[in-house]
């Protein structure tokens, strides 16, 4: 489910069981043209789908976090403690191009990238994977 989609009367009523905030992120440098920023969104839109499709229901996909900066973690760290102080109990950041690799975001849940799984998994499997993750998530 998108924020967007969320009035104050339903989110009242489903707080309770969309306990997961997604929270895209794009990892965009600004030097991109429009039509790869184009691009990027659309590879964001697709791995975004591999958790918002199976999952709708117990998601909440907040506004996407376009541009990567020097402080990157802290930002984002910042932005899950926020989200978790606003109701969430899981805070799950997802990017298609970005790496976490080098990132230290204690705060989030679960850090997913396509980009860093493409090394590690065969391309038809990252969905799979991504979902076992999830899953894994809310048995902790």
């Amino acid at each position: 489910m998108k924020f967007s989609e969320m009035n104050q009367d339903s989110w009242a009523e489903l707080q309770l069981y969309l306990d997961t905030c997604l929270v895209p992120f794009t990892a965009m440098s600004g030097k991109q043209s429009p039509v790869e920023a184009t691009e990027a969104l659309e590879r964001l839109r697709d791995f975004l789908d591999t958790v918002e499709i199976p999952f709708k229901g117990r998601i909440m996909t907040y506004p996407a976090y376009h541009y990567a900066s020097s402080q990157m973690s802290m930002t984002l760290n910042t932005l899950s403690t926020e989200l978790k102080a606003s109701g969430f109990k899981y805070v799950v950041i997802m990017s298609a191009d970005g790496s976490f690799v080098e990132m230290d975001i204690p705060a989030a849940d679960l850090l997913l990238s396509q980009k860093d799984l493409a090394g590690q998994l065969e391309e038809g499997t990252i969905a799979r994977h991504v979902g076992q993750c999830i899953r894994d998530l809310w048995k902790r």
